[in-house]
């Protein structure tokens, strides 16, 4: 299945060219909500929510609609893979001015499950809440240099080793280390299982 893309003009239509790129996310215009979206349609709902404002001309009180994601490393086949994926699956933010017509408008939006936390009106972040999901903009910058690490593989599973004197024996991951992104295998040589300290990309999931 393929998700709806969402083309440069339309997500710019969303963004103010005088906001300050250098603003806490807290102190845009507008407020932020939480909104509920069909499992694995987070990309279909914010192409729904942007066409659906453009239609009813509501660009000057809903700004921005924003999926969170995180950069994450992964090893694939012994070579590391730069990736996005999302901070919370089945969930999108919107930031917007909360009238009757745009809380109507948006929850109706197809695909949308709702607003999260909503009671009788949806309750927008906090400061701090939004921190925690957005960060603030050094944080943002320091997870676009510092892409978060995810091997593919996990303690107890059994891989084969690629480089080195080891090639191609066969070992069971006893220990993983992300900080210095190596594994401790244990090796069978000559009928002991040895451990053996191994980089990332040393190893390939068998």
């Amino acid at each position: 299945m393929v998700e709806d893309t969402v083309t440069t003009e339309e997500s710019e239509e969303l963004i103010d060219e005088t906001e300050d790129s250098s603003s806490h996310p807290y102190d845009l215009p507008g407020e932020w909500f939480v909104l509920n979206a069909q499992s694995g349609h987070e990309k279909k709902v914010r192409t729904n929510i942007l066409t659906r404002i453009k239609n009813l001309h509501l660009e000057d009180k809903v700004y921005d609609v924003v999926i969170p994601t995180d950069e994450v490393v992964e090893i694939r086949n012994g070579k590391k893979v730069n990736l996005e994926k999302k901070t919370f699956p089945g969930y999108v933010l919107v930031r917007m001015d909360l009238d009757d017509t745009t809380w109507y408008e948006i929850r109706n939006t197809p695909s949308i499950i709702g607003f999260v936390g909503s009671g009788k009106r949806p309750i927008p972040l906090s400061r701090r809440e939004i921190e925690r999901i957005l960060g603030s903009n050094e944080e943002v910058e320091v997870k676009k240099e510092s892409p978060k690490f995810k091997p593919d593989f996990e303690i107890g599973e059994t891989v084969r080793v690629t480089t080195g004197p080891f090639a191609d024996f066969n070992g069971i991951i006893e220990e993983i280390n992300l900080d210095q992104s190596k594994v401790t295998v244990l090796v069978n040589i000559f009928g002991r299982e040895t451990p053996v300290e191994l980089g990332f990309t040393d190893i390939v999931k068998n």
